[in-house]
């Protein structure tokens, strides 16, 4: 992976207006001093999704997401902090030569690399003991399950052997050390030895979107259990980010996606002509999982088996689509469990048709609910009435949620008026931000306290972009010695150094990190809300309790870690003046 100085990350960010490069994917509106539109990483119907051109950075006030233009990128395109920096790159038409890594940074790739290296070999060890005597196994499986040769070749799927260490001795001989393929997850490593984690089943090789293999599902020929057993997470595998057929589903014609459960369900569709499916990972539906379909559609088709936990994992995956933007609809296979086992059964050209006829994610929602209740019985109806009202509320635009409730009405012979009624009682209950043009009046809700130290650095670092003259009374009294998370004190030394320097662009802070997590760290860190509509005397009085409450800690902290008892004199004195705030009191200018 490059490792890029910092000199290069602020050309790279400095060169891409936020404004422009967000405008290609959101509908800007002007603003004040600023930009809004509706938030692409999130559902919504009325902008919350704030652009500020002077910090260059954004803001979601709905969903709380916000950093810079690099960090856009990331999220939206689900790209890597590299993938990001080259796309910009190309946009600004800036060359980006790569820093020298660190000694740590060189090891971290090279290790990254060589995992990918080592399952590939696995993956071309597992295909070829397929072919072999060894194999027959699972070969007469996946011929049984319909499977041609050239679909198998296409997928790599492969057999693992009956027990043992083979393919741990192969590795070995290809030079590779007991603590580099312990890092892979192929293996169990023990006092009794080294043993194939995965023995007497098919494989199936995972991929990312770029096809590199980084992990690897294994189904077992018999009745031992686990059914199906996947590669744990490791450096280069992150079974919450991908999806099994991605890499060949990207490329499809088609204009949405069908999401699967299990591997057969891909392989099947795609051998029938459907290329746009993909499944989970053995795991519940993510909302990285579902970031990443967004890339590729806004409709996904969803074909969890038709028994009772693939309606269950479907009622899970609808609401996580939902906030990604993305429209689900549900494929009704019945009689048969799953596409497989549908297309063997009726082919391909009968599952177009249950893909043409797929229902509506909400209505599919609302019969699940309509199927919890006797509706012969009036306390049964009522209740029925109710949470039909309160699921309505997942349209926060009036004009969607009044379809929505006159389709259902319908359907189900309720009063639409009294339908009505109950969805406003239930609005006027939601929290702010809520849109509900009916009610007159609504109670907001209490937002949830926040409370922590990170909470208050957080307040002040974004008091501080916010009304950056505050910067030298706030200097006297809080440094960045007093942020005691890592985090927070590089970030508060860097904001600092702009600060004095006259300078602020907290954007160019957010470069300094180049993992993800901590880019949304630091973006979070300059976005804690505060009250802006409080008087001058309320904002005066909340700014000196936050610097009261953060040099308190800093003491406290500082005293019990201890080490020189020399220092405990003066700390205690440091004590005693902020015990009498008055002397260190910071008066705010009229206006």
């Amino acid at each position: 992976m490059p490792w890029y100085s910092e000199e290069k990350i602020e050309e790279v960010r400095s060169r891409n207006d936020i404004v422009d490069v967000i405008g290609n994917y959101v509908k800007l509106k002007r603003s004040g001093s600023g930009y809004v539109g509706l938030c692409p990483f999130h559902s919504e119907k009325s902008p919350s999704f704030s652009v500020n051109p002077a910090r260059q950075m954004y803001k979601c006030f709905g969903c709380g997401v916000g950093g810079n233009v690099i960090t856009f990128i990331m999220e939206y395109e689900n790209y890597s902090f590299p993938e990001a920096m080259q796309y910009l790159a190309e946009r600004a038409n800036v060359d980006l030569p790569q820093k020298e890594m660190t000694a740590e940074q060189k090891k971290q790739e090279n290790l990254r690399q060589t995992l990918l290296e080592i399952n590939t070999k696995a993956a071309r060890f597992f295909f070829a003991k397929l072919k072999s005597q060894q194999g027959k196994l699972g070969y007469e499986y996946l011929k049984g399950r319909e499977l041609t040769d050239e679909t198998i070749v296409h997928f790599g799927l492969g057999y693992a052997g009956q027990g043992g260490n083979e393919l741990y001795q192969y590795l070995r001989k290809e030079g590779y050390s007991d603590a580099v393929l312990k890092e892979t997850g192929l293996f169990k490593m023990d006092e009794r030895g080294v043993y194939d984690k995965f023995w007497n089943r098919v494989m199936f090789p995972i991929m990312d979107i770029s096809n590199h293999v980084i992990g690897f599902g294994g189904r077992v020929m018999g009745d031992a259990k686990p059914k199906y057993l996947n590669s744990p997470e490791t450096k280069i595998f992150d079974k919450s980010r991908n999806l099994f057929g991605m890499n060949y589903a990207k490329q499809g014609k088609r204009r949405n996606l069908i999401l699967c459960e299990g591997y057969m369900d891909v392989i099947a569709l795609h051998q029938a002509g459907f290329t746009n499916a993909v499944a989970s990972l053995g795991t519940a539906f993510t909302g990285q999982q579902a970031n990443l379909l967004r890339r590729y559609t806004d409709e996904v088709l969803l074909t969890y088996d038709s028994d009772g936990a693939g309606r269950k994992a479907a009622l899970r995956a609808i609401p996580i689509l939902r906030s990604a933007g993305i429209n689900g609809k549900i494929v009704h296979m019945e009689p048969y469990k799953d596409p497989d086992e549908f297309i063997k059964a009726l082919g391909a050209e009968e599952f177009e048709k249950r893909l043409e006829g797929a229902q509506n994610s909400f209505f599919f929602e609302v019969e699940v609910l309509r199927e919890q209740y006797d509706i012969s019985d009036p306390e049964q109806k009522t209740k029925f009435y109710h949470e039909l009202a309160k699921k309505l509320l997942v349209f926060t635009e009036k004009v969607q949620r009044d379809n929505y409730l006159e389709a259902v009405a319908a359907k189900y012979g309720i009063p639409k008026e009294d339908l009505r009624n109950l969805v406003i009682r239930y609005s006027s209950q939601m929290p702010e931000g809520y849109q509900n043009t009916e009610t007159v009046s609504q109670p907001k809700q209490k937002p949830k306290e926040e409370t922590g130290i990170a909470y208050s650095y957080q307040l002040l670092l974004s008091w501080l972009i916010e009304a950056p003259e505050l910067y030298e009374p706030v200097s006297q009294r809080i440094t960045p010695d007093d942020f005691f998370d890592e985090k927070y004190h590089i970030v508060a030394q860097l904001l600092y150094e702009q600060l004095e320097k006259k300078e602020l662009l907290p954007a160019k802070i957010i470069n300094h990190f180049q993992d993800v997590e901590s880019q949304k760290e630091v973006a979070k860190m300059f976005q804690t809300e505060f009250q802006t509509k409080m008087s001058r005397d309320e904002r005066e009085k909340a700014l000196n309790e936050l610097v009261i409450r953060i040099k308190e800690y800093s003491i406290e902290y500082r005293m019990r870690n201890l080490t020189d008892m020399k220092e405990l004199q003066a700390l205690i004195l440091e004590k005693k003046q902020w015990q009498t705030p008055e002397k260190l009191h910071i008066s705010l200018k009229d206006g």
